[in-house]
């Protein structure tokens, strides 16, 4: 995917689940082995769990940090809905990790509105899908916080980035005292397989 072309990189999820820390390490990591990178944000209501979108673009020269509707190449989802809410930035033949996470949004919650459904099969059909365990991975490591980086470590398995510049990049980004833990969390997410099951949060 870093054969000379401009890779898109699209994180979604919503506030509190460390969005923008997961953006600046792999824009890091990326423009660390060589490349031109930009990055922007968009913060929904993140401190009352809203929408948090970041885009990261690099490769030889990126004139723009914003990626436009279809032409992504990964989407990194951290919660489910969020990732069916923007799956159309998706390009085809473009790939989709969603985290097994889940939270109902308030309208769902009070019965106004039902919770989408078949929602693996729908984000089909706009990429493939590569469903990521980082929610249970992060619970097992005893910081269910560290799922953006077990999912980051899912996605560096895509990219063609040197290993030492992902430790140097998480270890620069994350607290000094939990550099070892988000660096075995990333490890975990870079050997994860895909699971089927699902964290729901209301």
């Amino acid at each position: 995917m870093t054969d000379g072309k401009t890779v898109n990189v699209l994180v979604v999820g919503i506030g509190g689940q460390g969005i923008i820390l997961l953006s600046d390490i792999l824009a890091e990591a990326a423009f660390e082995s060589g490349h031109d990178v930009k990055k922007s944000e968009i913060h929904g209501l993140s401190q009352r769990g809203g929408s948090v979108i970041s885009h990261v673009r690099w490769g030889t020269k990126v004139h723009s940090p914003v990626i436009m509707d279809g032409q992504a190449d990964f989407i990194l989802a951290l919660e489910e809905i969020e990732a069916l809410r923007n799956a159309h930035v998706a390009k085809p033949g473009g790939m989709i990790l969603v985290n097994d996470f889940r939270s109902l949004p308030a309208s769902v919650v009070s019965g106004a509105a039902k919770c989408p459904e078949n929602i693996e099969s729908r984000l089909a059909e706009y990429a493939s899908v590569e469903k990521v365990p980082a929610t249970s991975i992060a619970r097992e490591l005893g910081n269910i916080r560290t799922s953006n980086i077990v999912l980051l470590g899912a996605l560096s398995r895509h990219l063609e980035i040197a290993d030492a510049f992902w430790q140097a990049a998480v270890k620069k980004h994350v607290p000094k005292k939990y550099a070892d833990l988000n660096l075995k969390a990333f490890a975990r997410g870079r050997a994860a397989e895909q699971h089927p099951s699902c964290t729901v949060m209301i």
